[in-house]
């Protein structure tokens, strides 16, 4: 019975990420999500129920489109197995739970916020804000999680990334900054500091690689926001633990 739940959460998972790679398409260009119907962006081609089987259908197709034979990009199948994995993996840990639930919501929300900043260096109101408040509409639901601890995240991230653009002029953008707001009332106070601290150092190790590799100059920006998405789902899932780590390592 468990390992058929761990394939059934991992087929919903894969079918939900079929779903966010519409997001992640239409979203950035302001375009509905349910009109027009599936189809390739290539030729305009309708896709029929046996082209749109998550992970499936991309590797029958050997990724490309049944009809014109264009590439299909990759970064669909790895979204559909991705969340796949994840609803699996949070399932095997938490079991059919509260956490279960919300962690499954963040990790489909930082993913979507992930990809499109990284494809468009654009972080969506559309998605921080939705995202704000069921952050906040879910905090009875958490443990460890109050109301203050709440509000008091999403200030520390709002004034911190808010004082990052404005020393930096320009160097980071208002996005990251309500990006960091909603890491806040996801995490709470002090979890937020965990979150920032991943996103940064991950952030800054990248970056500073990119840079020795040539593959960024100086000048050139790079997104901020999947450090920040990693960041967040970081603490979201074991924030307590590096925090006491860190206020208390010789425990």
């Amino acid at each position: 019975m468990e390992i058929a739940l761990i394939i059934i959460l991992f087929i919903l998972g894969t079918e939900i990420g079929s779903f966010l790679n519409v997001v992640i398409d239409r979203l950035p260009a302001d375009q509905s999500l349910v009109k027009p119907p599936s189809h390739c962006p290539a030729c305009g081609t309708r896709l029929k129920a046996r082209d749109l089987v998550p992970v499936f259908s991309y590797l029958r197709l050997r990724g490309r489109c049944r009809y014109c034979k264009t590439h299909i990009p990759q970064r669909i199948v790895w979204i559909e197995a991705i969340t796949g994995a994840t609803f699996a993996g949070l399932y095997a840990y938490y079991g059919l739970s509260a956490e279960f639930a919300l962690l499954a919501a963040y990790s489909c929300l930082f993913l979507v916020i992930f990809v499109i900043d990284l494809d468009h260096q654009l972080i969506l109101n559309k998605l921080t804000y939705p995202g704000a408040i069921f952050a906040l509409a879910t905090v009875p639901l958490w443990d460890d999680l109050t109301f203050p601890k709440a509000l008091i995240g999403g200030a520390v991230g709002f004034a911190l990334l808010f004082l990052v653009v404005v020393l930096s002029r320009g160097g980071m953008g208002w996005g990251d900054v309500k990006m960091a707001a909603l890491m806040g009332f996801a995490l709470g106070f002090p979890l937020i500091f965990v979150g920032l601290f991943v996103g940064i150092i991950i952030g800054g190790a990248v970056a500073i690689t990119l840079l020795v590799m040539r593959r960024k100059g100086r000048k050139q920006a790079i997104p901020f926001g999947p450090f920040l998405a990693i960041g967040a789902m970081t603490a979201l899932l074991w924030g307590n633990t590096l925090w006491d780590w860190y206020t208390n390592p010789w425990a």
